[in-house]
């Protein structure tokens, strides 16, 4: 073996690593900020319209703390809403106990999210935002309840509660 040989192998495997980096390890929100959403506005006008912790959760896709949110006792009938921008994304029929820490779902509403590829902390998930302003709303999996399969794991600062 030649060390023209060794050096070319490291730097394809270097140029490797490094491409899979980028993409493993991006920033998040970077496909969300180049979609247009029907409702905008100023990162200043969030942060005032929204407070801090709401404001890293929605337009930063922060994560609340497991078991943080009031949302995880709500039981009544109506609909959980984006707290962002109010539009009605899960009725409570469709809320379920998963376990996790925080609000669960197995189905939004018609027209309510939209759903984008979320390669952050080395794996790739599938994000949840909210269709109408493009707050970040949380993850779905393929591990919920039938009659779906898929577990719509929301925050709870996320989300305001509408009794019905």
């Amino acid at each position: 073996m030649s060390d023209t040989n060794i050096s070319r192998r490291a730097l394809l495997g270097a140029g490797m690593l490094g491409g899979a980096a980028l993409l493993l390890f991006r920033p998040a929100g970077g496909e969300a900020a180049a979609q247009h959403f029907d409702v905008t506005k100023t990162a200043d006008q969030w942060r005032r319209a929204l407070g801090a912790e709401r404001y890293a959760v929605l337009r930063e896709a922060a994560t609340e703390r497991p078991g943080s949110s009031a949302l995880l006792r709500e039981h009544r009938n109506g609909v959980f809403a984006c707290a962002g921008c109010g539009l009605p994304l899960f009725a409570s029929s469709t809320k379920f106990e998963s376990g996790t820490g925080w609000p669960s779902f197995f189905r939004p509403l018609p027209n309510s999210v939209v759903t984008k590829s979320d390669r952050t902390f080395g794996m790739v998930r599938n994000e949840v935002l909210c269709r109408r302003c493009g707050g970040h709303l949380g993850h779905v999996f393929d591990d919920g309840p039938k009659p779906t399969g898929l577990r719509y794991c929301m925050n709870g600062l996320a989300l305001v509660f509408r009794p019905a």
